[in-house]
């Protein structure tokens, strides 16, 4: 058993070196086949690229050559390029020593030119001169005489054509104004419905029975004392039946006597104390009235906000008149004219409000403190918080300080409508007599007028000048005057109407 397995084993390994030796010898055949295909195909490799390196040179032979030929080719074209622009230039050196030549030949016939103009110069001077003392000679005149007389006939005419422009720039500028004017004011107007009420300084109590009067005297006088000197009014008994009359320039202490009366003669009980208790409540009835108006006020206008002193102030002013026209009436008057205008114009209608209700604040207390009742009232203002705007409305609505805003232009505007429209002032006759006596002399005043007349309470003059002294520019230059001394020497409300006319008349006679 153990003899057939060596014997297996001998003849496997016999076998694996016989297969060895088989591979071994094919592998080598194997290997130089390899060997002499690897050298044919590096012969073939080694011929390829030889041809490939021979071709690559003839390309790039071939490139150098197309180079340089268009090398040469673009060295020829630049060099005619600057044998083009070599020949230009000479031919503009050519060109510009002509043109140089040409200007010599300029200059120098200017410069002869120049000397035959000196010459000449000269030899006008000359002429000028003799014919000028010639003229002198002939005219008895000097130069500085003539050149007087000449300036003067030149200032008419240029006179005479401004006054033409400015008649005509006038007349086109009032056209366009007095049309938006027109329009804005009576809007205002139309839809503004304020109440006035025309005050005096007195007040009249009606009493039951002439018996009355003897109660109010009192034992010796001390009754009617009493209420006097409480009241700061005086009593006025006379003979007029079943009336007293009650006379101060302080309307409030006047109220407060007119209610304090009332009273007495209701309760019947007529002694210095029911006197002084009764004036007591008259006072505070009258205070109440005065708080309550000035709410009403502010209420109407709709302007809120305000201080309640400031309240107050306003409610004063129903017991103050300015030429027989109701203050308070005139404030909210002009409140809603002041907003009405700024609403047409587009401001600030709150602002305009404002201030035309506040802008104779001042009235309440000008009795007390001195100075104009404008800065017055802007100092009260600034005192109870109003805005600087409103302050300066108040302040400038009489033209004491510089206007800061358009809407103080609408409370002057405002303020000068309510106040100056007929009827809402009475005047004395006097100051209305001694101011048409004052426009006629200040139209008179002036040389070339004929006659002058006042008419329409004053509102317009009317004024005839001599047409042979004055012509239709020398007209309107007339009224631009009249104009200027009436705004400079007078004080009024609203506007004068200046009116100058010229007439010429033709007259003969039929034989």
């Amino acid at each position: 058993m153990t003899l057939g397995i060596i014997g297996y084993i001998v003849v496997l390994l016999i076998l694996a070196v016989v297969v060895y030796k088989t591979i071994q010898t094919k592998s080598k055949n194997k290997i130089e086949a390899l060997e002499k295909e690897a050298e044919m195909l590096l012969e073939n490799a080694k011929r390829e690229a030889e041809s490939k390196k021979k071709e690559a040179i003839l390309e790039a032979k071939e490139e150098a050559h197309k180079l340089r030929n268009e090398l040469e080719k673009d060295s020829r074209e630049r060099r005619n390029e600057i044998q083009r622009l070599e020949r230009r230039l000479i031919q503009r050196e050519e060109s510009l020593d002509k043109k140089n030549d040409l200007l010599e030949k300029r200059e120098e016939t200017l410069n002869k030119r120049v000397i035959e103009i000196e010459k000449l110069e000269e030899e006008a001077k000359e002429l000028y001169s003799k014919r000028r003392e010639e003229l002198e000679r002939v005219s008895n005149l000097s130069s500085e005489e003539a050149r007087e007389i000449l300036l003067s006939e030149i200032k008419k005419e240029i006179s005479h054509d401004a006054a033409i422009m400015i008649k005509d720039i006038e007349s086109r500028a009032k056209e366009e104004a007095d049309k938006k004017a027109r329009e804005i004011i009576t809007t205002a107007i139309q839809r503004c419905a304020a109440d006035h009420v025309s005050e005096t300084t007195v007040h009249v109590v009606a009493l039951p029975n002439d018996e009355m009067k003897g109660r109010i005297i009192g034992r010796e006088g001390r009754n009617i004392r009493t209420l006097e000197t409480l009241t700061g009014v005086d009593l006025i008994i006379d003979d007029t039946p079943e009336a007293v009359i009650l006379s101060s320039f302080d309307p409030i202490r006047r109220e407060v006597a007119r209610i304090a009366l009332e009273k007495l003669i209701v309760d019947g009980r007529i002694h210095p104390a029911r006197i002084e208790e009764m004036v007591l409540k008259a006072q505070k009835e009258v205070e109440n009235n005065i708080k309550e108006e000035g709410e009403q006020a502010t209420l109407e206008t709709s302007v809120h906000g305000l201080h309640p002193e400031i309240t107050k102030l306003l409610g004063r002013l129903k017991y103050r008149t300015s030429y027989g026209q109701n203050v308070l009436k005139h404030s909210v008057e002009v409140s809603y004219l002041a907003g009405l205008m700024a609403s047409e114009l587009g401001l600030d209608v709150t602002l305009a409000r404002r201030a035309g209700l506040l802008h104779d604040i001042g009235k309440a207390v000008d009795q007390e403190q001195e100075g104009p009742h404008a800065l017055i009232g802007g100092d009260l203002a600034k005192k109870y918080g109003e805005s600087e705007l409103v302050v300066n409305a108040i302040s400038a609505h009489h033209g004491d300080v510089e206007m800061q805003s358009l809407e103080a232009v609408l409370v002057q505007a405002a303020d000068a409508i309510s106040a100056a429209r007929p009827g809402a002032r009475r005047e004395t006759l006097e100051a209305y007599i001694k101011r048409l006596e004052k426009l006629e002399e200040i139209a008179n005043s002036y040389e070339g007028v004929e006659k002058s007349y006042a008419i329409q309470a004053g509102r317009e003059i009317r004024i005839m000048v001599k047409p042979d002294q004055i012509d239709d520019a020398g007209a309107i230059e007339l009224s631009r005057n009249i104009v200027k001394s009436v705004e400079e020497q007078l004080e009024y409300p609203g506007q004068i109407k200046i009116s100058v006319i010229r007439e010429t008349r033709a007259i003969d006679f039929a034989k």
